[in-house]
């Protein structure tokens, strides 16, 4: 029996594979043109994305061995090695730059920094040290930083002084917070505002705000004895002595009314050893060697 080859569907096969590939290539011309318009509005080139992708991977490969090697313990080795190429490179701490001190003792700062001298700069520990200078009791505040390749720099902000706080057998310096600085001496001490009493250290910050309602008179005051931890008595540098009543409001009012006394009929030098304002609207003067007398201290005083 003859065969009979049938070529049709051949032919129909070779026609498929023909439109397929001709189709590919109008999309990958298509897709080609499209990343060529986009790489024409971006502002890079394709070798700056592909270095930029480049970094990416690499990158993220970076933080996964980290990763890897921190659940090892393998940071500390690495760390080390890092502070041992730093100090063979010279960057290690040689020298120690100070600023901002002028009353204190300035070696009690480098007494601290020094303890870093020959560490590789890596290894310092700048908040550490920073909170070892703030335990100072002059240093109000304390800025340490690098400076490549062997210097660390320190920048200290003092602590004002402001009065003199009497103890018990001692003299103490202290700054507007009531924070204690130094002991000093009684010579040294002379003209400075002498504060005393139990606790008056925590009202420090309260005296001035007193004081400062009276801005005449607050040069005047010698001493502010801080009376059974509830109110004040000033003695003036003239050795008077003003009883100020309980209350922050009432002993302002009260000193306030006395400093208008005192501009009318010049009070300080005079005759009395003491004033006494602890009664609403009345001012008791003691003079030695007489009775006591009392003058009122009305609103026209």
């Amino acid at each position: 029996m003859a065969t009979v080859k049938r070529k049709g569907q051949g032919v129909r096969r070779s026609a498929a594979a023909k439109s397929r590939a001709n189709t590919a290539r109008r999309a990958k011309a298509k897709t080609g043109s499209f990343m060529d318009s986009a790489m024409a509005v971006l502002p890079f080139t394709e070798e700056q994305l592909t270095r930029f992708f480049l970094a990416m991977i690499l990158g993220a490969a970076a933080a996964l061995a980290w990763f890897v090697a921190s659940l090892a313990g393998v940071p500390a080795m690495a760390q080390q090695q890092i502070a041992g190429l730093a100090s063979d490179a010279g960057f290690e701490v040689r020298h120690v730059r100070v600023s901002g001190v002028d009353r204190m003792n300035e070696l009690k700062v480098y007494e601290k920094v020094l303890g870093e001298r020959d560490r590789p700069m890596p290894l310092v520990e700048l908040d550490t040290l920073r909170d070892e200078l703030l335990e100072l009791s002059w240093v109000q505040d304390a800025r340490v930083s690098r400076q490549l390749p062997d210097t660390l720099v320190v920048n200290i902000v003092e602590r004002t002084p402001h009065a003199v706080l009497r103890k018990p057998g001692r003299m103490v310096l202290i700054d507007p917070t009531g924070a204690e600085l130094e002991p000093i001496t009684q010579a040294n001490a002379r003209g400075m505002l002498v504060i005393a009493g139990p606790g008056a250290r925590q009202q420090v910050a309260q005296l001035t705000d007193l004081l400062d309602a009276a801005p005449a008179l607050k040069p005047q005051v010698a001493q502010a004895e801080w009376i059974g931890n509830r109110r004040w008595n000033l003695t003036f540098s003239t050795d008077q002595v003003l009883a100020l009543p309980q209350g922050e409001k009432e002993a302002a009012t009260a000193l306030i009314s006395f400093a208008r006394l005192d501009g009318v009929n010049r009070l300080l030098g005079g005759k009395v050893a003491t004033f006494d304002m602890r009664a609403p609207e009345r001012i008791y003067m003691r003079i030695p060697g007489r009775a006591q007398e009392s003058l009122e201290t009305g609103s026209g005083s």
